[in-house]
């Protein structure tokens, strides 16, 4: 019994020693992240596409948060979501523009399979940020199309190209008034003046 013991007191102390030295190391090595950017990356919708000229959310939320870049370069994202960041900031809202190009807003695209030359690779479905598409291997896959951002992650991987971007067409319920463009070029903040 006094071998049992000996075992239970052995562990216990050498447990304490370990979660000392953890939580030490958590305290001396903690890694302070920017609480702004945090914020920022928060509105963002996870994409990691690049469309915004940086490598993924987080460091477009960080470049944000250092003011060096602007607000309106995440097709993704939309409107609502520069939208929500000019709130949360306390800037103007400004149009989406399209995709970090400096050109005008990049259309709505969703993905589409061609079903008939879907050989079931899965590479589509390993690209995909936001798993808006559904298949199994060797099964054919298709895009469900509410999910789709549009952030053409799945075209690249695709060995034979039977993945088409198609605009998705304005209705009345998604309709937005144009933003009038003044004679600099630049759109007015809100785009609706009336």
């Amino acid at each position: 019994m006094t071998g049992f013991l000996a075992a239970i007191l052995v562990m216990s102390v050498g447990a304490l020693l370990l979660g000392a030295a953890l939580g030490y190391a958590a305290i001396r090595f903690k890694v302070e992240g920017d609480p702004l950017s945090e914020q920022i990356n928060a509105f963002l919708p996870q994409t990691q596409c690049g469309q915004c000229g940086y490598p993924g959310c987080k460091p477009y939320a960080e470049a944000i948060a250092r003011g060096e870049a602007a607000i309106n370069l995440c097709p993704p994202g939309g409107d609502d979501g520069v939208r929500k960041i000019a709130d949360f900031l306390g800037r103007e809202f400004v149009p989406i523009q399209g995709g970090g190009e400096g050109g005008g807003p990049k259309p709505k695209v969703v993905a589409l399979i061609r079903e008939d030359r879907c050989i079931g690779c899965t590479l589509c479905i390993q690209a995909c940020p936001v798993d808006a598409i559904v298949g199994a291997a060797r099964q054919m896959h298709t895009v469900m199309t509410s999910l789709c951002t549009g952030c053409e992650l799945c075209v690249k991987p695709c060995p034979v190209d039977c993945i088409d971007l198609n605009s998705v067409p304005e209705t009345l319920t998604d309709w937005k008034w144009p933003c009038p463009v003044l004679a600099d070029g630049n759109c007015p903040a809100g785009g609706n003046p009336f």
